[in-house]
């Protein structure tokens, strides 16, 4: 048989290791490995690493220097991908690529951990800024409960009486409770408890204003009642004065005088210890419910006349004289000063049913709040002198914020109540 040239493609440096031969017609004999004690033959043939020249098929890195412009970024990351983190190790100051930390070419191993190279992040989108989301756990949705937390009952007057009016103290802890029946009630609102029971009056009691240690109550059967909570008598004074129903009761700021409106449309003021009333405005064309002291200006008294006057006027107690007088358009139901600003509010009835801020004294219109649909016949004041809460026949109450904060705090005495809270008997 002739011998043909190869025409294997084979690579680089292969075609002077291979050769080949024709088979031979005989197999010589193979010469004996000497030793020393006796030679094993098998019929496994195992290869030497030695010998086996693996280079030439890229089994075995070599440690040759990495050309310019080569690919040991694109190496590093699928050995990396391949074998893990663990089989790159770090190479010394001044080598080129890294030597494959073992010899094993095949290795079973199961990961339980997180993968932590480098194209895991941007398999799985994690790479850049949306990493730091990704990581975080889901997020849980709000469980908002369905149910109030805290629904208080004070008090329930049963069928044959009624609740006709209510007033807190000034460091708000007791709740003055007038009653249809002629009563006046305390309770400690804390405790839902009633403290004690005042009577005195024959008929309903419709408005109540407390002092320092004073609360006076107003009557249908035209008297005022004042109650020292500091004694055990339903009351030590009844003022006589006005001709119907008090409907407007309020104390100045500095306790010294009480105001009193009545539906016989007169404006009455009393002392500290007058049975009768030192002072009385007649210019008021129909009943007074609204009144309100200044709390900038000692002496100014602001009331307001129902339907058929609808006038907001102003007096000096000091003088007996009336200052300044505008008509609001409406049925003045309630007023109230700013203890901020130099600035009043109003709430009115027939017929727009609006509320109103004037500004003192020049009686400019601040601004106009509309939205009920009835007479606005309840008013009341946050303790920071910003917000206001109204209520109307509409059955609605409703919360605006209409005053500025308090530039700096005033601190004014508050008599008997600076000291604590007053024991009632």
């Amino acid at each position: 048989m002739d011998s043909r040239k190869s025409t294997l493609n084979l690579p680089a440096g292969m075609e002077s290791s291979l050769r080949l031969n024709t088979i031979p017609t005989h197999f010589p004999s193979i010469p004996k490995t000497p030793s020393p004690s006796k030679t094993t033959y098998s019929d496994r043939f195992i290869p030497l690493r030695s010998a086996s020249r693996l280079q030439n098929f890229a089994l075995v890195e070599k440690s040759s220097p990495v050309k310019e412009g080569g690919n040991e970024a694109y190496s590093r990351l699928l050995r990396t991908e391949l074998f893990g983190a663990d089989s790159v190790p770090c190479s010394p100051a001044g080598q080129g690529s890294p030597m494959s930390p073992s010899k094993n070419l095949f290795r079973f191993k199961t990961d339980h951990s997180a993968p932590n190279s480098p194209l895991s992040a941007v398999i799985s989108g994690q790479d850049g800024g949306g990493s730091a989301e990704a990581s975080m756990p889901p997020k849980v949705p709000r469980k908002i409960p369905k149910t109030a937390y805290k629904v208080t009952k004070l008090c329930d007057l049963g069928n044959r009486d009624g609740v006709c009016a209510v007033q807190w103290t000034r460091e708000g802890s007791y709740l003055a409770v007038g009653t249809y029946m002629g009563d006046v009630q305390i309770w400690d609102s804390s405790r839902c408890k009633q403290i004690r029971t005042m009577g005195g009056h024959q008929t309903r009691t419709g408005v109540l204003a407390w002092s320092s240690c004073m609360l006076s109550s107003g009557s249908r059967d035209k008297h005022i009642l004042q109650h020292d909570i500091r004694v055990s008598k339903d009351y030590v004074s009844k003022l006589v004065g006005h001709r119907s129903e008090v409907c407007g009761l309020k104390w100045s700021h500095d306790d010294r005088e009480l105001a009193s409106g009545g539906n016989d449309n007169q404006l009455l003021v009393w002392n500290q210890h007058s049975q009768q009333p030192v002072t009385k405005f007649t210019e008021h064309t129909a009943a007074i419910k609204a009144i309100a002291w200044s709390p900038h200006q000692s002496g100014l008294l602001a009331s307001g006349g129902g339907t058929a006057d609808r006038c907001i006027r102003f007096w000096n107690t000091t003088n007996k004289n009336m200052l300044k007088c505008v008509d609001s358009g409406s049925q003045v139901c309630n007023l109230a000063w700013c203890k901020n600003v130099n600035e009043l509010v109003s709430t009115h009835g027939y017929s727009q049913n609006q509320i109103m801020i004037w500004k003192y004294p020049s009686l400019g219109k601040v601004a106009t709040l509309t939205g009920h649909t009835l007479r606005v016949l309840y008013l009341a004041t946050s303790p920071d002198g910003q917000t206001i809460v109204t209520g109307a026949g509409d059955e609605t109450l409703r919360f605006w914020n209409v005053f500025p904060s308090a530039k700096t705090p005033v601190v004014r005495d508050s008599g008997v109540w600076s000291l604590g809270r007053t024991h009632i008997r």
